[in-house]
């Protein structure tokens, strides 16, 4: 080990590492990824070319990293929001609008992921499909098989009727959706949002509320 190397502070590839996960998502955000550039990236972390491919292969393999870390991250906020409002549920409609109104109201912290959503919506034909199923494994998918627990949870204590909680999380997630999982990240007023969760929710309890007897 030379001077240098044990001078240099702990954690410094680690640092290094996420100037350039924040770079290149900004980036990748902003230009998409067909037009993102390696040096473009390199000029926003304020690292080398040479520096990002110590750390990554290439640029696919960047991409990749960026989308699946800020995925998880969402991810994490929005399975936050089902343990918030549909972890103690007093009135079934309210508490799953008020859910629905949450998870589809953009975070401002989470605004590049949205972008970088738009993104990948608008050139889906050139980027790595890898990429797209790693985030979709870690961020869209992973909400969506929490939300599925909660709403077989929900279905043990008698509140709804649900035979697969799995298709009922995506039933759920289309209806308030309004144009599926493919319009995530696309800009809609909060009157817009409200209507389409409130129409959402109506339906999705009409198909899975029990029988009355």
């Amino acid at each position: 080990m030379t001077k240098q190397d044990r001078a240099r502070p702990r954690g410094g590839l680690a640092d290094k590492r996420r100037s350039i996960l924040t770079g290149a998502l900004t980036v990748f955000a902003r230009d998409g990824y067909t037009r993102a550039s390696i040096d473009a990236i390199a000029a926003e972390a304020g690292v080398s070319t040479r520096t990002i491919y110590n750390h990554f292969e290439d640029k696919a393999r960047l991409f990749q990293s960026v989308i699946q870390e800020s995925g998880g991250r969402v991810a994490e906020a929005q399975i936050a929001l089902i343990e918030r409002h549909l972890g103690k549920v007093t009135d079934l409609e309210a508490d799953l609008s008020a859910f629905g109104l949450a998870w589809l109201t953009p975070i401002p912290d989470y605004a590049d992921h949205s972008a970088l959503v738009r993104q990948i919506n608008a050139e889906a034909r050139h980027v790595p499909q890898e990429a797209i199923d790693v985030w979709q494994d870690t961020g869209p998918l992973r909400v969506r098989r929490a939300l599925a627990a909660r709403l077989r949870e929900l279905a043990d204590q008698g509140l709804l009727r649900i035979e697969d909680a799995d298709r009922a999380a995506l039933h759920f997630s289309v209806l308030i959706w309004g144009e599926g999982p493919s319009s995530r990240g696309t800009r809609r007023s909060r009157e817009e949002i409200a209507e389409t969760v409130a129409a959402g929710v109506h339906a999705f309890l009409y198909g899975h509320l029990p029988l009355k007897t």
